[in-house]
């Protein structure tokens, strides 16, 4: 049994000495403990930041040249190993293989558009601004960031963030989810591998008593959070008590709305793969899909066809959909399937019976499909985070749009339709904060900014693209004029330029 430890300046450590407690690492397909993950608390914490800290000043001062032969020797390295990396996410969290490559390319992409931070680190610069007078403008690093990234993508989230980070000339305090978390020390040693000095990029392993050190110690300068909207408002308001930045990512409810127009094959096909991809454990999975017209049935028809041929199992297996991550989180949600049925939904596919292709005692829910759901029942009010998709039927276009701007949650949304003036109506009214018009989907290119509305954001910084240059760095104005004699002499007034 694999005993997976913290990574501070560049070497494995078990963490401070009163730090000594583990939890289990699951294989979530079989069942089986593969490892134990110390659980590092204030002490540790402490350690990781104080690396990072010792860390920073070399490192900031570095040149752009030299980090960017670091990123560059990095992205080649991932790029030539990440089924390596696909494979540790797939026996952790258990998602298939192929999803947990997608996972590790999207992350990829991060670190490609980092590669270019010379360029996005460009400041401006004005002469003769008045006589003799030249003001220009820079961009600099904040100093110890914290990230602290979520079990579902253990390894594409904190590639969000830390890529950005690191090129920015910031250090790093990684706190994975205990859950999965052997990804975050396999980039680790990639990082060392590529160059990366000592102390600049740190992994903390650890629950609630960690990530509120981080939270609450005064090295940090910025925390950035993907989690659950209740953990994401409870960070953005620590942090920001203590004077840090904060961008904290929430939960979500994502609607995809499919107009009578709209090609229903195609959208069938597209609730599949958008609802019970990796078990609906995406916070831009798909869970209610919103009917309008008199195509429910015909659509709902169509789904369940579908939905019945996918085979749920090891993902390891070439299995279409993996399990849920722990048994816990699997019971959580077979109750909600538990509620919606007695709340009168109509169950068309029942995940909670069927058969997986898996050894062992695996923690596993196949697809299930809800019909004639309404907004007070709780499938649709909570965020479920598993492999099960709502319909809710409505008449109209305006009822449709009511019902997605009504939900609290404002993260990921999609419309289905042949009608370009009815899509760009769409885009333009609703309040969410990433669109699809015939994406299920709608993640962003790493140059645009992540980012949801409403509860699904605390903070006004999405991740990466320019906003996150932004976040990891601070404006700074320099005005500058050589002396002149001429110059000289006493003046109280304000100074003018002229």
């Amino acid at each position: 049994m694999e005993t997976i430890r913290h990574w501070i300046n560049n070497e494995y450590t078990a963490g401070a000495p009163e730090d000594r407690d583990t939890a289990d690492v699951t294989n979530p397909a079989t069942g089986e403990v593969t490892g134990r993950v110390h659980m590092g608390t204030a002490a540790t914490a402490d350690e990781a930041v104080a690396a990072a800290k010792a860390a920073f000043p070399a490192w900031r001062d570095t040149s752009l040249t030299k980090r960017m032969q670091v990123l560059f020797r990095y992205r080649e390295l991932l790029n030539a190993r990440k089924e390596e990396l696909a494979a540790l996410i797939t026996a952790e969290h258990g998602k298939v293989l192929d999803d947990a490559l997608g996972e590790v390319t999207r992350g990829l992409e991060v670190v490609e558009f980092a590669c270019a931070m010379p360029h996005l680190l460009k400041g401006g610069y004005t002469e003769n601004a008045s006589t003799e007078v030249d003001v220009h403008s820079v961009r600099q690093p904040l100093g110890p960031v914290a990230i602290i990234s979520p079990f579902n993508f253990p390894a594409m989230v904190p590639m969000w963030f830390f890529p950005i980070a690191i090129a920015t000339g910031n250090t790093v305090v990684l706190k994975p989810s205990e859950k999965d978390p052997s990804a975050a020390n396999w980039e680790a040693e990639l990082w060392k591998e590529a160059g990366l000095p000592d102390g600049v990029f740190n992994v903390l392993h650890g629950g609630k008593p960690a990530v509120d050190r981080l939270l609450e110690h005064p090295d940090i300068a910025s925390v950035s959070f993907v989690g659950s909207t209740p953990i994401a408002q409870y960070v953005y308001e620590t942090a920001t008590a203590t004077g840090k930045r904060v961008q904290a990512l929430g939960g979500a409810k994502n609607h995809m709305v499919v107009l009578p127009d709209a090609d229903l094959d195609v959208a069938a096909d597209n609730a599949i793969n958008a609802g019970f991809g990796s078990a609906g454990e995406r916070c831009m999975a798909i869970s209610v899909l919103v009917a309008v017209g008199d195509i429910a049935d015909e659509l709902v028809a169509k789904i369940a066809e579908r939905a019945r041929t996918l085979r749920t199992g090891d993902g390891r297996r070439g299995a279409d959909m993996g399990p849920l991550v722990t048994v816990a989180h699997r019971d959580r949600v077979a109750g909600f399937v538990d509620a919606g049925e007695q709340a009168g939904a109509t169950v068309v596919v029942d995940g909670r019976q069927g058969s997986y292709d898996a050894e062992g005692s695996g923690f596993f829910l196949g697809p299930t499909l809800f019909d004639h759901v309404t907004p007070q029942m709780s499938v649709y009010t909570e965020e479920i985070f598993g492999p099960v998709l709502c319909v809710v039927r409505v008449d109209t276009y305006d009822e449709a749009i009511e019902l997605v701007n009504s939900n609290p949650y404002g993260n990921g949304t999609a419309i289905f339709t042949n009608d370009g003036g009815a899509a760009r109506r769409y885009q333009n009214e609703v309040s969410v904060g990433m669109i699809g018009v015939n994406v299920p989907i709608p993640v962003p290119m790493a140059y645009y900014s992540f980012g949801g509305w409403k509860n699904s954001l605390f903070g006004d910084s999405h991740a990466h693209g320019t906003e996150g240059v932004n976040f990891f760095t601070r404006g700074k104005v320099v005005t500058t004029r050589w002396l002149d004699p001429s110059h000289g002499g006493i003046n109280l007034g304000f100074p003018q330029n002229g």
